[in-house]
């Protein structure tokens, strides 16, 4: 059953999330009332009843109903399902010349510093620090078996890399990139419009770390990064193409 598209079921669930107290029918029904939504208690009831059956809420005696641990995860995993949505159907819309021509400019300036963040990283990280990483790239796999966004993920990696560098001013640099965007939800959703993801990148970047191994760790920064570059103009490739189509069929 998908909860978040419910139209009672996941609005009952939010409602009795927000209370710290066990919740019954006519509260919720008063709740709706304030949202300007009419539905009677014995249709609340029946689907209290439901969400129980499923494990997302618990009865407290006669005090009302609270929601479970599942009852919350499906309310974080409908919103993130929710916000995927909203940028595959967007991006469209959101993307233009300008988007991405900053995409690659802050892609060019990352390429510059990046190499030289993983190649002085290879030399100076720490064990601490390589541990650190594996954490990252393990978040990062498990937020997108769950469909959820590994932007930050991907932030958080990158960022650990300069950091690692132990140079300030290469660090700087890299966070004041990490603020422009190309690091975000829409870029995500233009990588997936092409098929890719970030995560045998990264492991690849992580093993030279490992090694210590300068050359290897700067080689394959670079291929990585090359290969955001490449997923920009592929997109901006069939964005103008479908553009086009779209114009010619106006005609």
């Amino acid at each position: 059953m998908n909860i978040a598209k419910d139209k009672w079921k996941m609005t009952i669930l939010e409602i009795i999330n927000k209370s710290t107290e066990p919740v019954g029918s006519w509260y919720i029904v008063n709740a709706f009332v304030e949202q300007g939504v009419e539905v009677s208690s014995a249709t609340i009831g029946r689907e209290l009843n439901q969400l129980e059956m499923l494990g997302l809420v618990e009865k407290i005696g006669f005090k009302g109903r609270l929601i479970t641990k599942l009852g919350k995860k499906v309310i974080e995993d409908a919103k993130s399902s929710l916000e995927i949505d909203f940028y595959k159907n967007s991006l469209d819309e959101l993307i233009n010349s300008n988007v991405l021509e900053n995409f690659l400019m802050v892609l060019e300036a990352r390429m510059a510093i990046e190499r030289q963040t993983a190649r002085l990283a290879a030399l100076r990280i720490t064990n601490e620090e390589l541990a650190d990483l594996k954490k990252c790239l393990e978040n990062q796999v498990n937020h997108s078996k769950d469909k959820q966004s590994i932007a930050n993920d991907d932030i958080a990696f990158h960022s650990g890399i300069a950091k690692s560098s132990k140079n300030k001013a290469l660090f700087s640099l890299y966070m004041m990139l990490s603020s422009m965007g190309q690091q975000s939800e829409l870029f995500e959703q233009l990588r997936y419009r092409v098929g890719d993801s970030y995560s045998n990148f990264h492991q690849k970047i992580l093993e030279a770390l490992e090694a210590h191994d300068a050359q290897l760790a700067e080689s394959r920064m670079m291929d990585h990064i090359g290969k955001l570059i490449h997923d920009v103009n592929q997109y901006w490739h069939e964005f103008h193409k479908n553009r086009q189509a779209n114009d010619e069929r106006l005609f």
